[in-house]
């Protein structure tokens, strides 16, 4: 479950941690002969940092990657500006992560063993987060 003591990260002068953007797809994605490619679109919102948790840790809704309840500590979460990007300092390790949406938690990325949307933080290093919110496209 979440925790309340979970600071606010602030952006400036972070050296060490994830740096990305969160984008939103809506609507039809099937290719179109001729058409222009689609581009996702920045959104604002929240991106929560959990200790490396498996999907036997989470309450998922059906088989959907949207998640009512996660069962692993919360580490830090950051609000991303209005066109999606974010930094967010972190120790090493490795984490996953999840975007806010509304009550509900987002996570659509899995690796074999079922842990989701894992990223590692190597010392001094500022790790890439790029991560799309597909809820309203069709595929």
């Amino acid at each position: 479950m979440a925790c309340s003591s979970v600071k606010k990260a602030n952006s400036s002068a972070v050296t060490q941690g994830f740096s990305g953007q969160i984008t939103e797809v809506m609507g039809n994605q099937m290719p179109m002969k001729g058409g222009p490619p689609v581009v996702p679109k920045g959104i604002a919102t929240t991106v929560l940092v959990y200790e490396p948790t498996n999907i036997s840790q989470v309450r998922r809704m059906g088989t959907a990657p949207s998640y009512t309840a996660i069962q692993t500590k919360l580490v830090a979460s950051v609000d991303t500006d209005s066109t999606g990007n974010f930094t967010i300092a972190l120790p090493i390790g490795t984490y996953s992560v999840f975007v806010k949406q509304g009550t509900q938690f987002y996570a659509n990325l899995f690796d074999a063993n079922n842990n989701i949307a894992l990223f590692t933080v190597e010392e001094g290093k500022l790790t890439q987060v790029k991560l799309s919110v597909s809820t309203k496209a069709s595929f």
